[in-house]
């Protein structure tokens, strides 16, 4: 697998809701992305929904716009959908981005098997995506 983004999200804020089945939250946010690939900064309006039925795994279901520039210097945007569900021990390691650019250089992310992993860091967590 290789890394073709790494996209670093901060300051987000926890909108939540805890019921007798499920529970469910919305964690607006924003970030940047500086790799070799691309250059630039979450939009407003990033949210990553989880929810959780009870017993059920934790899912997370993440949709941001990335605006910047891509590998060649021309300004782009990028829409990222990151899916993934917890383990029993309720991390959630591995996710399923699904990608839509205006990049001409960066168009064969929309058709590619790409995996997503989640890090923490010092302002909040790293998304890494890569493609098998």
């Amino acid at each position: 697998m290789k890394e073709v983004l790494t996209i670093q999200v901060s300051n987000w804020q926890m909108i939540e809701v805890k019921g007798k089945t499920a529970e469910a939250g919305m964690i607006l946010f924003d970030g940047f992305c500086d790799c070799e690939n691309f250059k630039g900064r979450i939009l407003p309006g990033g949210v990553d929904t989880q929810k959780s039925f009870y017993p059920e795994a934790r899912s997370l279901s993440a949709r941001y716009i990335l605006e910047g520039t891509d590998r060649n210097g021309k300004e782009c945007r990028i829409f990222i959908e990151n899916n993934g569900t917890a383990d029993k021990e309720g991390r959630i390691e591995y996710t399923k981005p699904k990608i839509i650019t205006d990049s001409e250089s960066l168009g064969w992310m929309e058709t590619a098997d790409l995996t997503g992993t989640i890090t923490p860091w010092d302002k909040g967590v790293m998304i890494h995506i890569f493609v098998n």
